[in-house]
C-alpha cells in the first residue's frame, strides 16, 4: 500500500469530513435520533488512531490479551477472578498515564506506549454480561471502529452469545474481523488445531473469506516465553497490515467504508418508505376508481329507474288521452249530457272527472310500485359502495412495519393515521345523519328530520324512498291539478280540441318533470353520498402528500452523498494502489 503525503492525507480528511457532515444532516433529517449520534461519533473519530475493538466473552481473557499486547509491563487493563470490566475502556496515547470517566459506562486510559500513536484500544464488556449496554457497546464503538478482535477462550470457543454478537458485527456493519484464541497454554495442540479449524469452519459458514485466527497465551508472554506465546504472529499482522504508516489510510478507507454501509441502509429504508407510498397512493386510487365505478353503477341503476317510471307514465297517460279522443265529439257530449237529464248514466262533467280520478289512481298505483322496486336495487348499491370501501381500508397492505430499524416512526404515523381513518369510517357507516341530509328536502325539512329511523347504511333505503316519493308525487300531484282544472271548464264537446291539446301540454311537461326531478335528485344523492365517503380519506390525502415531498428530498440527499463516497473511495483506492 503506498503511503500518502501528509497534505494529501488532511485532503482526503477534509472531503470524508464534509460528506461525513451531510450524512449526519441526513440522519438528522430523517429524524433517527441514535443513527445521527452513531455519524457523529464517525465524524468525530475520523482524526483519531485506528481503532481496535476487543470483544468476547466474561472470563475469555481479553483484559489479559490487551495488557499482554502493549508488552508496558504492567497491568493497564485489570485483571480478576471476577468479571472486572464493568464498563467500556477506551485505551489510547498520551505523555503520562492517567484516567477520564467520560459516563458511567466509558472510562479513557491515556497511556505513553508508542503503538498507542498508531492505534487505539476498546475494551469492552463480556458478550454475556451487563446486557442492557450492549447497545452502548455498539452505538458509540462498533460503527467506528476500523478491526474487532474478536476473543474466544481456547478451550470453549462456540459459545451462542459471542457468535450471537458476531452476527450483528458482522451482518449489520461489515466490520474487519479478526479471532484470537487466548489462553492456548490450557489446552494440548492437537486440541487447539481442532478448535482454530472449529473456528474458521464456523466463521467461514456465516460470511468470513479466508477467516484469521490467533492461537494466543498471555500469561505464556507475561512470563517471557515469547516464542510460544503466539503474540509474534499477531504482532507481525499488525506490522505488516496497518502500523508503519498504513493506520491513517486504512481509517479513512474504514470511515468511507461505513460511512458507504449507513448510506445504504438510508437507501433500503427509503426504498422500502418508497414502496409503502406507491402502494398508499394504488390504494388511495383503487379507492376513487372503487367510488367512480360504484357510482356510475348506481346511476344506471337510476337510468333504468327513470326509464320504468316513464314507461308507465306513458302508457297510463295514453290510455286517459285516447279515452278523451273518443269521449269528447260534440254529439258524444251532448248525448251524454242530454243522457244524464234522463237516466242514472254520468254525465260529461262527472266522467271528466272519474277519468282525472282514474289517471290519479293508475298514476299513484303503478309509479309508486315502480319506485318501491327500483330503490332496491338503487340503495343496495350505495350500500355496496360504503361496505366496499369500508372492506378496502381494513385490507390495505402494510410494507413498513412498525419495528423498521430507520423508520419505525414514519411506519408508526402511518399505522396512526391508518387506524384513525378506520375508527372514523366506522362510525361515519354507523350514524344516520351522514345519508340523510335536509339539502334533499329543501321545502321539507321535518322529513329529514323524521326520516332516519335507522342507523348507518341501512336507512339509505328509507331515504331512497321518501326521497324518489316526495319527488315524483310532487310532479304528478301538479300534474294532475293541471288536468282537473282543465277537465273542470268543459261543458260542450266544442272544447274538445283545447282539452285535449291542454292534456298533452300538461302530459308531455309532467313527463320531462318527472324526468328530470328523479335523474337529478337520486344522482346528486348518490354523488353527495360518494364526496362524504370520499371526505373521510383527508387526513390520509395530507399524509402522501407530505410522504412525497419527503422522500423525494431524501432521496435526493441520499443519492448525493451515495456519488460522493463512490467518488472518493475510487480516488483514495487509486492514489494507495
Amino acid at each position: 500500500m503506498k503511503n500518502l503525503l501528509n497534505v494529501e492525507l488532511k485532503t482526503y480528511k477534509t472531503q470524508i469530513d464534509q460528506i461525513v457532515q451531510e450524512l449526519h444532516e441526513l440522519t438528522i433529517d430523517i429524524g433517527h435520533t441514535e443513527l445521527a449520534q452513531t455519524v457523529s461519533d464517525l465524524r468525530n473519530r475520523v482524526s483519531e488512531p485506528f481503532m481496535f475493538v476487543i470483544v468476547g466473552e466474561v472470563k475469555a481473557g481479553k483484559s489479559s490479551f490487551i495488557n499482554a499486547l502493549l508488552a508496558s509491563g504492567k497491568e493497564i487493563c485489570k485483571v480478576a477472578a471476577s468479571p472486572m470490566t464493568d464498563t467500556i475502556q477506551q485505551i489510547v496515547y498520551g505523555e503520562e498515564e492517567r484516567f477520564i470517566s467520560v459516563n458511567p459506562y466509558l472510562k479513557q486510559i491515556h497511556q505513553p506506549i508508542d503503538i498507542l500513536k498508531e492505534i487505539a484500544i476498546v475494551d469492552t464488556p463480556g458478550t454475556n454480561a451487563i446486557i442492557e449496554h450492549h447497545q452502548e457497546i455498539t452505538e458509540r464503538f462498533i460503527p467506528a471502529s476500523d478491526l474487532i478482535v474478536f476473543v474466544f477462550e481456547a478451550k470453549n470457543p462456540y459459545r451462542q452469545s459471542a457468535w450471537d454478537f458476531f452476527d450483528y458485527i458482522h451482518s449489520d456493519w461489515q466490520k474487519k474481523i479478526i479471532f484470537v484464541l487466548q489462553q492456548k497454554d490450557l489446552m494440548n495442540e492437537a486440541d487447539l488445531a481442532v478448535n482454530e479449524n472449529g473456528v474458521k469452519e464456523y466463521a467461514a459458514k456465516k460470511g468470513i473469506e479466508n477467516p484469521i485466527v490467533f492461537s494466543v497465551s498471555a500469561k505464556a508472554e507475561q512470563e517471557g516465553e515469547l516464542e510460544t506465546s503466539g503474540f509474534l504472529a499477531m504482532r507481525e499482522y499488525i506490522s505488516q497490515n496497518i502500523t508503519g504508516g498504513k493506520a491513517p489510510i486504512l481509517k479513512l478507507q474504514n470511515n468511507i467504508k461505513t460511512s458507504q454501509n449507513i448510506n445504504e441502509r438510508i437507501h433500503q429504508g427509503l426504498s422500502l418508505r418508497q414502496r409503502q407510498w406507491q402502494a398508499d397512493v394504488a390504494f388511495r386510487d383503487d379507492i376513487r376508481a372503487t367510488l367512480d365505478q360504484q357510482e356510475l353503477k348506481s346511476s344506471k341503476q337510476v337510468d333504468v329507474l327513470v326509464e320504468n317510471l316513464l314507461t308507465s307514465y306513458d302508457r297510463i297517460t295514453l290510455k286517459t288521452e285516447r279515452a278523451l279522443n273518443e269521449n269528447l265529439s260534440f254529439f258524444s257530449m251532448i248525448k251524454r249530457s242530454f243522457s244524464s237529464i234522463f237516466s242514472k248514466k254520468e254525465s260529461a262533467k262527472e266522467w271528466l272527472e272519474n277519468q282525472a280520478k282514474t289517471l290519479e289512481d293508475d298514476l299513484n298505483r303503478e309509479l309508486k310500485a315502480k319506485l318501491n322496486d327500483g330503490v332496491v336495487d338503487i340503495a343496495e348499491h350505495i350500500q355496496q359502495m360504503a361496505k366496499m370501501i369500508d372492506l378496502k381500508i381494513k385490507t390495505s397492505s402494510t410494507i413498513l412495519a412498525n419495528d423498521h430499524e430507520i423508520f419505525s416512526d414514519i411506519a408508526e404515523k402511518r399505522a396512526n393515521v391508518l387506524r384513525e381513518l378506520q375508527e372514523a369510517f366506522s362510525k361515519f357507516l354507523d350514524r344516520s345523519e351522514n345519508f340523510a341530509d335536509e339539502g334533499f328536502f329543501p321545502e321539507k325539512a321535518n322529513v329529514s328530520t323524521n326520516l332516519a329511523t335507522g342507523s348507518g347504511i341501512a336507512v339509505i333505503g328509507v331515504i331512497l324512498t321518501t326521497l324518489t316519493n316526495t319527488a315524483v308525487f310532487d310532479i304528478t300531484g301538479g300534474i294532475l291539478t293541471g288536468v282537473g282544472l282543465l277537465f273542470a271548464g268543459v261543458s260542450i264537446g266544442a272544447q274538445r280540441k283545447k282539452v285535449i291539446n291542454g292534456y298533452s301540454v300538461e302530459i308531455a311537461k309532467g313527463r320531462l318533470q318527472l324526468e328530470d326531478e328523479v335523474n337529478e335528485k337520486l344522482k346528486v344523492y348518490i354523488n353527495h353520498i360518494k364526496q362524504k365517503i370520499d371526505h373521510n380519506f383527508g387526513n390520509f390525502d395530507e399524509m402522501l402528500n407530505q410522504e412525497e415531498k419527503q422522500i423525494t428530498t431524501l432521496v435526493n440527499q441520499q443519492e448525493a452523498i451515495k456519488s460522493r463516497l463512490v467518488a472518493i473511495r475510487t480516488a483514495l483506492d487509486e492514489e494507495t494502489n
